[in-house]
């Protein structure tokens, strides 16, 4: 680092940049690594999570047309994460990548935290706003392959170096002169004596100040994109790998944890009279107790109000079963059966099984619940 470049932008945002590299990767590979994620029944799915987005977000017409592409919707999205993530950590096409980083959080933003309770839990639009400095500024010129690019085009072309380095104002001051009564009359549109300031301009003029593109863009544009296939490719093997991985370590574990949809009988259950299910004082019935073993849990569809309800076998004869929407920011919660709590896969939130109160926040209250009762080989929900 030069003297004072902590001053310039690129320097100062090597800080954010590997935050915001290190979180997108990790993302997408925790999705690539698990398989629940591409299932449509699973309780941590996009899929689960686009029905209870439905219910809340304010594009939940567009999510409703989705819904049914939600599988090539996760890897779209898992890809995405992780061109972003790999592009802001090498700096590689830095402001594109910031771009589809702000485009990724401000669609989870209007899809999952726009109504998070309070406002300022929902981190989405703190990552929109987080990416704003890299678009202004890009990789600033440090410890990124577009600068090591722009620097041999540069070279290659035979005109100065692009490098931004900092300097004393005193120095520029000494050279070009021009200063009096802390004013430098050289700035704007005025040339120092006797050629020129070369602090002030350079060879190549920006092409804000109305250049055209001439063979060093050219040849910059050309080594970016040769860089970003040779990035994309090592990015999608490791993605391939991840994803593999995920799948040989933890598929059948998944498989077995995957909540159930329990079916609802079409007739009365031999003994009980029949007269219709929703007339039952037990309630509505939802299913036979079989379908629900010890230690597991699953879904079924409120009729009280559409949304997703999670029925929970916790102990023999035991049943409990609440409102599966996420008092924070509506995403779907599921059953961990692992660690005997209901969690919700969007921000972490944990609820007690036992009556649905949180554990850990960010929701603030807890899942509304709901009366499960046997009879008869039956269970009925209240």
């Amino acid at each position: 680092m030069p003297p004072r470049g902590w001053l310039l932008a690129g320097w100062a945002l090597l800080p954010l940049r590997a935050f915001l590299g290190v979180t997108f990767v990790y993302a997408s590979f925790q999705k690539l690594a698990n398989p629940n994620f591409f299932s449509q029944s699973a309780p941590g799915s996009l899929h689960q999570q686009m029905i209870g987005y439905i219910r809340t977000s304010p594009i939940h017409e567009l999510i409703g047309h989705l819904l049914r592409f939600s599988t090539p919707l996760g890897i779209l999205m898992s890809l995405g994460e992780l061109a972003v993530g790999v592009g802001i950590l090498i700096g590689l096409w830095t402001r594109v990548a910031a771009i589809g980083g702000m485009l990724i959080s401000f669609s989870l933003f209007l899809s999952v935290s726009f109504h998070a309770s309070p406002w300022f839990t929902g981190a989405d639009i703190v990552y929109f706003f987080a990416f704003t400095p890299i678009l202004v500024a890009g990789a600033g010129g440090v410890m990124s392959v577009d600068a090591m690019i722009e620097r041999r085009a540069s070279r290659e072309a035979g005109v100065e170096d692009p490098l931004i380095v900092a300097i004393p104002f005193t120095e520029a001051q000494a050279t070009c002169g021009f200063y009096s009564s802390g004013r430098c009359s050289a700035i704007p549109n005025r040339r120092c004596a006797p050629s020129g300031c070369p602090y002030l301009e350079g060879v190549r003029m920006s092409l804000a100040a109305g250049r055209t593109p001439d063979g060093v863009d050219r040849r910059t544009v050309v080594l970016g994109s040769v860089a970003a296939v040779a990035a994309g490719g090592a990015a999608l093997l490791g993605a391939g790998v991840v994803a593999s991985a995920g799948r040989l370590a933890g598929g059948s574990k998944g498989q077995s944890s995957t909540p159930l949809t329990l079916a609802p009988p079409t007739t009365a259950p031999e003994g009980t009279p029949t007269t219709p299910t929703t007339t039952s004082p037990l309630g509505s019935p939802i299913g036979a107790a079989s379908q629900l073993p010890v230690g597991q849990s699953a879904y079924v569809t409120l009729p009280s109000n559409g949304d997703p309800g999670l029925v929970i076998h916790p102990a023999a004869g035991q049943f409990v079963a609440y409102d599966a929407v996420c008092p924070h920011a509506g995403c779907t919660v599921g059953y961990s059966a692992a660690n005997a709590i209901i969690v919700c896969p969007c921000h972490g939130s944990e609820f007690q099984v036992s009556n649905g109160d949180v554990i850990q926040g960010p929701a603030a209250t807890g899942l509304t619940a709901y009366t499960v009762t046997e009879s008869n080989g039956q269970l009925y929900l209240k």
